[in-house]
């Protein structure tokens, strides 16, 4: 007699499992469809995005991790792009457009290669292969410059602005960007570098984008902290504090048993005289202006105001830092460790009144290693996406003093790479070739993407590309503003090369990674409370019944 069949339960109840053929189809498809969402951002005639979250908040943007980030994308396959930008932006600040695309434009060149059943491994060693070649070809065709060079640094600024909402100010902000790297930038052991955290940027609606401006200091967005405080100091001598004015309470449990009104009154008197006592020490140092981390009690407040002191409290610690660099003073986590070495200078701190709110300028910093771009615009979207775009140009700038090497934009390097990884693909055995061809086919279809978005006829720029490419003119490239092909190192669309490997890398080992995924195995979502209380509900009725 047949023994009956047990059932095996391996996965848990409500869990979703998609295999194979069906998996690779799946991730496929939900990579290209964001892809193709961020196709027509792509360049400087890109279109914007407007996003609207959850709680009804807009933002309007083109910026390529920006669009992801407030996407809230669901498929897991999609969110791995959404990282692979996020990746590229913490990394080098630019590309995150061109990564994104580049990685649905492979995934759906590799489509084709697995429907004529091409094995996913066989493909993916071919881009690994390809993605070598065109790293090794960018570092031979870039050209390398003076990493101080304003005229290039600008150039490469303008060329990150020009695909930005703002790229109608990109001469104006560019300039500004520049001065405020060559400003905080250091040479340490022969070679230059720039770290964006002593670029702050502090943003404010109100007057127009030509009105944003460098500080060679620190803007605070704070207030001076009592009314009786001189709001200007000139030939400012600056103590950082990162400890209380305050009288600070015990950290166990204690009480006071007060008999009579003398009793309190001494004791309250005592409080007054630390206090006051704190004020004379910064007093005796010669500190005209206290930045303070922490709170600063009411009674010191008053104490430091007849002294004649500028205070701010509840300063940001990233602040103190810069305030720190700017002005050359040291943080003092004691008031009693105060001496007139740890101060900082500054010609002038300053509260003023910006739009419809009160900030300290603290300008003319003697060697500032700090400096503050106060962002202005019509609207808080425009002010919001001017900071995006500074933090895209600072980003580049930063990378070609990192890496003095360049490249020309508009689509000449990725014609470049396409030509000279096909004659490379000729040397691989049969079915690597195909994949190499096809990277090169993903590399030229992002140029007629731009060309597309230039409102071009792209298989004519293609074809007229190709061409002048195989006469050796290897800047050639799609200027989206003249809708003309044209040498875009004449032109001065440059790009750091170091962005170029990024984006190949990031894209390369996205594609990789989801050709890779040949089984998705998704558990069930949890339930809400509310579905949960009608299941329970409908079961005791079933059992009523």
């Amino acid at each position: 007699m047949a023994q009956a069949q047990i059932p095996v339960l391996i996965l848990k109840e409500g869990t979703q499992r998609t295999t194979g053929r069906d998996a690779r189809k799946s991730n496929i498809y939900a990579a290209k469809v964001i892809a193709e969402a961020m196709a027509s951002s792509l360049g400087p005639r890109g279109m914007d995005k407007l996003l609207v979250d959850s709680f009804g908040n807009a933002t309007i943007t083109g910026d390529g991790a920006t669009i992801l980030k407030e996407m809230e994308v669901q498929h897991p396959a999609a969110k791995m792009l959404v990282e692979v930008a996020k990746a590229q932006d913490d990394e080098v600040g630019d590309g995150t457009t061109t990564v994104v695309v580049l990685a649905g434009q492979l995934l759906a060149a590799s489509e084709e290669l697995l429907d004529e059943d091409i094995h996913p491994t066989t493909i993916v060693e071919g881009f690994e292969k390809a993605l070598v070649e065109a790293t090794r070809i960018i570092d031979e065709i870039s050209e390398t410059v003076d990493p101080l060079d304003r005229t290039v640094l600008e150039n490469v600024a303008k060329t990150a602005l020009s695909s930005k909402v703002v790229a109608d100010y990109k001469d104006f902000l560019a300039k500004l960007v520049v001065d405020a790297a060559l400003t905080v930038v250091e040479k340490k052991d022969g070679k230059y570098n720039l770290s964006l955290d002593d670029i702050k940027v502090e943003k404010k609606r109100g007057e127009s984008i030509t009105e944003t401006m460098l500080v060679k200091g620190i803007v605070l967005d704070k207030e001076v902290v009592h009314p009786g405080m001189p709001k200007r100091v000139t030939n400012a001598k600056i103590a950082l504090l990162d400890a209380p004015l305050e009288i600070e309470k015990p950290e166990w449990t204690a009480k006071i048993n007060v008999t009579t009104p003398e009793q309190l009154k001494m004791f309250l008197d005592q409080e007054a005289e630390i206090l006051r006592k704190k004020v004379e020490k910064i007093k005796e140092s010669g500190a005209n202006v206290v930045f303070c981390q922490k709170g600063i009690d009411d009674v010191a407040q008053y104490y430091l105001a007849k002294a004649g002191i500028l205070a701010v409290r509840r300063v940001k610690k990233s602040d103190m830092e810069k305030l720190a660099r700017a002005t050359g003073a040291r943080i003092l986590t004691r008031v009693e460790d105060i001496t007139p070495e740890a101060l900082g200078r500054a010609e002038l701190v300053e509260e003023r009144k910006v739009a419809d709110e009160k900030m300290v300028f603290v300008e003319g910093c003697p060697n500032p290693k700090s400096v503050t771009i106060l962002v202005r615009g019509g609207a808080d979207h425009v002010v919001d996406e001017a900071e995006r775009a500074i933090h895209d140009a600072l980003s580049v700038v930063r990378n070609v003093i990192r890496e003095p090497k360049i490249v020309a934009g508009g689509g000449a390097v990725e014609i470049e790479l396409a030509m000279r990884l096909r004659d490379f693909a000729r040397t691989l055995p049969s079915r690597e070739q195909l994949a190499v061809q096809k990277y090169a086919e993903a590399l030229e279809s992002i140029v007629g993407i731009l060309a597309q978005n230039a409102g071009m006829e792209p298989i004519d720029v293609l074809a007229e590309l190709k061409t002048r490419h195989a006469k050796g003119e290897k800047w050639a490239g799609v200027n989206a503003y003249t809708a003309k092909v044209e040498d875009m190192k004449k032109a001065g669309v440059l790009e750091p090369a170091l962005v170029k490997k990024q984006v190949l890398k990031s894209a390369t080992e996205a594609a990789v990674m989801i050709l890779r995924i040949d089984d998705i195995i998704a558990a069930q979502p949890p339930k809400s409370k509310e579905k949960k209380g009608e299941e329970e509900k409908e079961k005791e009725k079933t059992e009523f019944d």
